[in-house]
């Protein structure tokens, strides 16, 4: 139960972020969603180089990582805004920028995972390929 404070503070640090990328980046219900592509993207490479780089350390406390992890990317990221996004798209009648927007959102995503993990592992001082845990 002491996690719940940590996850709490960043959940709020993380929301507060989301929400100025909204301000900072708008779009109408049948533009390009790229402050939820940014947000998505920054988020997956950061929590890939946490996992790899920070996580790896037994010093960090467990109460850094539940405020960085599920509270302050877990509320920065939302896999619902992209839903949202997708569903507004479609509904505009905006068939190709939706499919655009998921292919774009999905490559970016996991590329920039796998350079937060590769990055990760470099700064940990370990070979990418131990970045999973595998000798």
């Amino acid at each position: 139960m002491r996690l719940a404070p940590a996850v709490f503070l960043g959940g709020v640090v993380g929301t507060a972020l989301r929400f100025g990328t909204d301000l900072v980046l708008p779009h109408s219900a049948d533009q390009f969603p790229g402050g939820t592509l940014v947000v998505n993207t920054l988020g997956a490479f950061v929590l890939g180089w946490l996992v790899a780089g920070l996580w790896t350390r037994p010093a960090v406390p467990q109460w850094i990582k539940a405020a960085l992890g599920p509270g302050l990317l877990g509320s920065f990221t939302t896999f619902s805004a992209v839903m949202v996004s997708l569903v507004t798209l479609v509904s505009a009648g905006s068939w190709a920028l939706a499919a655009a927007y998921l292919a774009v959102t999905l490559t970016l995503g996991f590329a920039a995972a796998a350079l937060g993990l590769w990055l990760g592992a470099r700064a940990a001082g370990r070979a990418a390929t131990d970045a999973g845990g595998t000798p």
